[in-house]
């Protein structure tokens, strides 16, 4: 029978309980602090939403839209203003666009600590404890969603405390592969981790490309070095320090997966001039059957699927033994969040819990888009279709805890500091050593700041 959308929820198996976590309630002074009741944006008066997100892809595009129009069409007081932009873009030009006297009232946020804690510590995010408790959004999603999109209340660390976003959709890296492509070279979709790599020199040897990828825009190669590193086992290390509770990245789970990378570069397994295709560009040129393989997100899979049709298939990256659990990277979309000078936030958090509910989930469903929550059980997506084999892949990885969060949340700077990196990985002018050896020293700078500040505060309260 057709496969309904509804694996979210039991992610981690978590617990949620209505009302903030203790540690994020909304402070004095907050818009919306102190909330009783669900705003209502047709008592709000004319009222114009800015909004700035980077859901510029088709399936995403077109159910975001969708929701828009129905939005006005319910509040026909309220006009949205959207400026979409390609995720780059956004990260680019965000923070001097919220710093400014007239801030979008919505945007969309990376987890971590390049954005979303250093705009906290700014103090340009509004908390939106008090209206998750208003919506229900504790009990929609599972705890370990919502603390994704949590900041403490100190701003030092990430994982806890204030609730500053919720996220639309989910999302994990993902192995998509040309069914015309592989049976030309002989090659059936792989089973197991060990098959795909097996299979990348039998395709190369009949004149196709094994894997297709463009890093112009430098954090693809995070997706695709965050697979290796999950493939050699790296997974819950690499998780750990992402929190900052591990010992970071001098392991050889990180040296093998960057050894990986550069050995398919120099073996041909993946495009020449890597480093100077963009990422889209790489997606269209696989689409049009050039490469065998394409790792990256779910986001990909409205365009890739208009483009490709029945050729198209997608699955977890394989596990090293068949049947075992899937890993990868992945989590949930960026965060939808309310800036602190919106001149509208009550109207901003009843647009976040509209884009975010059931009925959105069913309209981002009908789009090929995943839903980081379900919808309602009548919306099934078709038997057989590649639709279903990535619903199955959200549920096979949330019920083996098998997702593994973006690295780039890791420190302020490891965005850029590993983007770059792995662009000399790619390229030959890094070496894997070398690679480790960086990410450590910036993982334990990082830590090593954040107790030094910690110790300071410590040392500067008064003694009982």
């Amino acid at each position: 029978m057709p496969l309904a959308l509804a694996a979210a929820g039991m992610l981690l198996a978590a617990a949620c309980v209505p009302g903030t976590d203790g540690s994020g309630a909304a402070g004095a002074g907050v818009p919306g602090a102190g909330a009783t009741a669900k705003p209502d944006p047709s008592k709000a008066g004319k009222a114009t939403l800015t909004v700035w997100d980077q859901e510029v892809r088709g399936g995403q595009n077109d159910e975001l839209e969708r929701l828009n129009a129905e939005f006005e069409k319910k509040y026909p007081n309220i006009r949205i203003k959207r400026v979409a932009r390609s995720f780059s873009d956004l990260k680019t030009t965000l923070k001097l666009a919220i710093s400014g006297n007239r801030p979008p009232d919505v945007i969309q946020a990376n987890q971590g600590y390049p954005d979303m804690v250093a705009f906290v510590q700014a103090g340009l995010l509004t908390p939106l404890d008090d209206y998750a408790g208003l919506y229900a959004w504790n009990t929609r999603y599972p705890s370990t969603l919502l603390n994704l999109n949590r900041v403490s209340a100190d701003g030092r660390d990430f994982g806890t405390g204030r609730l500053y976003g919720i996220s639309q959709t989910g999302e994990y890296i993902g192995v998509y592969y040309n069914e015309d492509v592989l049976e030309k070279a002989g090659v059936k979709p792989p089973g197991t981790w060990g098959e795909l790599t097996d299979a990348l020199p039998e395709i190369k040897d009949e004149g196709e490309l094994p894997v297709q990828f463009g890093n112009l825009d430098k954090y693809p190669a995070i997706h695709t070095f965050g697979v290796l590193q999950n493939q050699a086992g790296g997974a819950e290390e690499a998780r750990e320090s992402v929190f900052g509770r591990g010992k970071g990245f001098d392991n050889e789970p990180t040296r093998e997966a960057a050894r990986t990378l550069a050995d398919w570069k120099k073996k041909g397994y993946i495009p020449e001039g890597a480093n100077g295709t963009g990422y889209d560009d790489a997606a269209k040129k696989f689409a049009d059957g050039e490469g065998a393989f394409l790792i990256t997100g779910t986001w990909q899979l409205p365009d890739l699927k208009k483009s490709m049709g029945d050729k198209l298939g997608f699955m977890p990256p394989p596990p090293a033994e068949r049947g075992a659990e899937p890993v990868t990277t992945g989590g949930q979309g960026l965060a939808w969040s309310v800036t602190s000078k919106s001149r509208h936030p009550q109207v901003a958090a009843a647009y976040l819990d509209f884009i975010t509910s059931r009925h959105a989930a069913d309209v981002m469903t009908e789009e090929g888009v995943l839903p980081a929550v379900p919808g309602s059980a009548s919306r099934e997506v078709p038997e057989g279709s590649v639709d279903e084999q990535m619903v199955e892949g959200w549920e096979q990885l949330n019920a083996a805890d098998g997702l593994v969060p973006y690295l780039d949340y890791t420190t302020p700077d490891f965005y850029d500091s590993l983007s770059a990196d792995l662009q000399g990985v790619v390229n030959g002018s890094l070496s894997p050593d070398e690679l480790s050896s960086k990410m450590q020293r910036s993982y334990t700078a990082f830590q090593d700041k954040k107790n030094s500040q910690e110790k300071k505060r410590a040392e500067g309260k008064p003694k009982p």
